[in-house]
Parts: C-alpha cells; structure tokens; sequence
C-alpha cells in the first residue's frame, strides 16, 4: 500500500536539496540537513525524534567513513609530493612506447587515482600529457581522455576513494567485495572510453598543448616505480584478502579462529590503510630526506579536503536515517518489487538524475545511497550490494557539464573551449557511466 504523503515528503525533500544547493548556492553539507529536516517534519515525524534520528545517522556513518577517508587522504598526499605518480607515468611511457602512449596513459590513471584525488592527480599529469602531444604532434585529446578516463573510472568504482567508501558504507557493503568488482568493471569500462574513445575524438577535434608550459617530468628523482606499486598495492591487497578468507571459499574450520581474527584485524580498512600510511610515511618521506615537519604539513594540508567529503557523507547519512525511520524506504522497497523494477536500475538512476541537475558526483553518489539503502530487503548478499555501489557510481559519472567543477577544470587545462568540452569530456563520462551500468547488470545476471 503506497502512502502518497511519504512520496511527497521524498520528493520535496529532493526539491529543497537542489533548490538550495543551486539556485541559493549553499552548501550541500547543511543543504542536506535541511532536506532531511523537511522530509521528516513533512512525514509527520515527533520533533524529537527527527534530532535523534539526525544524531543516529551521522554517528552511523562517520564511525567508519572519517576514519578511511581521513587516511586515504594522508597516504595520497604523501605519494603525491614524493613525485611517485609521475614516476610511474614515466615508467608506462617507456614501457608502452610512443605508439601505445594512450594505453600507458589509462593505465596511469587507473592506478594513481586509487590513492590520489581526482582532481589534483589530473595537474600532476597534465604536463605529460602536454610533453606527448609536442612531441608527437597528435591531438592533445589522443592522451588526456584516456588518463581522464582512468583518474575518473578508478574514483568513482575503487576504494579508498571516498565516493565509493561513502556508498559502501551507507549500503553495508564489505570494501573487499566493492573492489573486487570496482576493478571487474572498472578495466573494461577504462578501456573503451579511454584509448578507443580518445582515438576517435582526437580524429575529430585537433587540440595542441599551451607552447609555454614546463615539462619537469624528468627533472625530479622521483622514487622507484616497483616501490609505488608495492605501496598502493598494500592497502589494496590487505582488504581483499581478508574479504575472500570470510568469504564461502574457506570452510568454517580451515584457519583457527584466533588466527582468522588476527588477520581479519590487519586486513581491515582501517588497519590496512594505517599500515600503508607507515610504509609511505618512512619510504616515500624520511628516507628521501622530507623533514619530520615537512611531512606534517603535508599530510595535515590533506585533511582539508578529507573534511568536505566526510561530513557530505554524515548528512547523507542522515537523509538514509530519515527514510529508514518514517518507514519511507520500506514502502517504497515493497512498491518497486511489486512493479518489478530493478533495484539495480533505480539506483543508478537516481544517482544519474541528481548528478545532472546538481553537478557533484559526490553529492549525487551520497544522495542516490541514501535514497537506496531503505528499499534493500533483508537477506541482500554482500556481492549484489557491492554491485549497487558500482551502479551509484557510475550514474553518478554521467555527462559532466556546466554545473560540475570538473567540465571547467578540463577545459581550463586541454584549452578547450565550451563546444570542444562537451563533445569530448561530457561524452566520456557519458559513456563511462552508460558501459558501466551495463557492466553490473551483466555482472548481476552472472552472480
């Protein structure tokens, strides 16, 4: 039975959120607490237990988001001063070769996203990518929509990226199982809206690098590539590990449990990630001779943007505990089993409608989570949860325009102007989102 008043409440909720983030341009942390509010003030919600049910939220959330994101923050910023992403841009370079540099570009990206912020990896890059294009003559857009593609791929599906962290934890998903399948989907998805995509693009639209621009790619001692793999490869392979030894392919009794337990300990997001912390602190800092102090400042600067998303994440936090409460997410689970929607469906859905009318993935991510994670009935395996974080993800990727930060940032650094932008950048994350999607319904069939 449909309550069309909780419907309501839903929807104007949603309009309040969007009203408030662009027409009066505040910010979405409180703009989502306030639609929270709305929607639980509207539902019919005791006053008191709309502030209990805003404390319950937040605390829910952050208990595990502040501290990964916190970490992944720092571990990033170390491995990005240390010069450790253009190491291993240079490294693929070489290995690749000239002729394959849009392969050796996605693959940079890929890689260095899962440590790095989107943003501030794509500036570290940009003047390979710029040193290519002189030296081939190329389009410019030959090697940039490839290492767009992977930076924007890998922080959207893999952990510890704090959108998918955000979403796995507002769904209940195990990290373990989010990467597992962030990769799965993640290389095929990589590939066809990197290299493939960029050849086409770069046929059509002719961009040259700024004639003025410093190419210092060779110019740092940067560390040693196998060193970087080996550092962004141990939180990785720590979390995995512990997902599969709980997962059905260990029978209860093959590893004593003291041991298990010890393991499972060390193969947590939080202890995996402090241990990578450790290792990157000593070898990509003290033994290159960074100050104790400079190190400091380093990872204290990190914790600025670290702070954004965490409490983003807190308020969507919120909205979920607001639909869980009034009953919202349950009637609505029940309506769209009814009609025989696809939960799959829905939630990609959601994250693609608000990240076209509001612009930050982030934002769009949080909020799609929290509109999902009422409507998961009881019994949802750990595997199709994982899944609906990717599917959240990759709406949430959707054509990048005007109203997203990224549309301008590469279009700031590729001198493109609004037209080229749209063609080459909007249509990536277009198709992006549209291969992955189609890659977890597939994925979803299989398991």
């Amino acid at each position: 039975m449909i309550d069309f008043s909780l419907i309501l409440a839903v929807f104007i909720g949603i309009f309040i959120l969007l009203f408030l983030i662009l027409r009066l341009k505040i910010q979405a942390f409180i703009a989502l607490l306030i639609a929270s509010i709305a929607v639980g003030i509207i539902s019919g919600m005791n006053p008191t237990s709309i502030i209990e049910t805003m404390k319950q939220g937040m605390g829910n959330t952050l208990g595990f988001v502040a501290v990964v994101v916190g970490l992944g923050a720092m571990f990033g910023a170390i491995l990005e001063h240390s010069g450790g992403a253009k190491a291993l841009a240079t490294y693929l370079l070489k290995t690749f070769g000239e002729k394959n540099a849009s392969w050796a570009m996605v693959f940079t990206g890929f890689f260095i996203a899962i440590p790095v912020f989107f943003d501030v990896a794509f500036i570290i890059l940009v003047p390979i990518i710029y040193s290519l294009q002189r030296k081939t003559k190329k389009s410019l857009l030959l090697y940039a929509i490839p290492l767009l593609a992977g930076l924007a791929i890998t922080h959207a599906f893999i952990p510890p990226t704090p959108g998918p962290v955000a979403v796995a934890d507002i769904l209940n998903a195990d990290l373990g199982w989010v990467i597992l399948f962030g990769f799965l989907v993640g290389i095929p998805t990589a590939i066809i809206c990197g290299p493939l995509f960029g050849k086409y693009i770069a046929k059509r639209i002719f961009i040259e690098a700024p004639k003025l621009g410093i190419d210092n790619v060779h110019t740092i001692n940067h560390p040693t590539v196998r060193m970087i793999i080996a550092i962004i490869s141990i939180p990785i392979v720590l979390i995995v590990s512990n997902t599969v030894l709980n997962s059905s392919l260990f029978e209860t009794n093959t590893i004593p449990t003291g041991l298990k337990n010890w393991l499972g300990m060390i193969g947590h997001p939080f202890s995996a990630l402090i241990i990578a912390n450790l290792i990157a602190w000593y070898f990509l800092g003290v033994r290159r001779n960074f100050t104790k102090k400079k190190l400091l400042d380093i990872t204290t600067k990190s914790m600025g943007p670290a702070g954004i998303i965490i409490l983003l994440t807190g308020a969507g936090g919120v909205f979920k505990q607001v639909l869980v409460n009034t009953g919202t997410g349950e009637m609505l689970a029940n309506y769209f089993a009814d009609k025989g929607v696809s939960i799959i469906l829905f939630a990609f859905l959601a994250a693609a409608i608000v990240r076209l009318l509001q612009g930050s993935a982030t934002v769009a991510m949080i909020t799609a989570a929290g509109i999902t994670a009422p409507l998961m009935g009881i019994g949802v395996s750990e595997i199709d949860k994982a899944l609906l974080v990717i599917a959240i993800a990759s709406g949430a990727s959707i054509a990048s325009h005007v109203n997203d930060s990224g549309f301008w940032l590469v279009s700031k650094y590729l001198y493109l102007n609004e037209k080229e932008t749209f063609k080459s950048w909007t249509i990536m994350t277009t198709l992006l989102a549209l291969v992955g999607f189609i890659s977890v319904s597939l994925l979803s069939i299989l398991f």
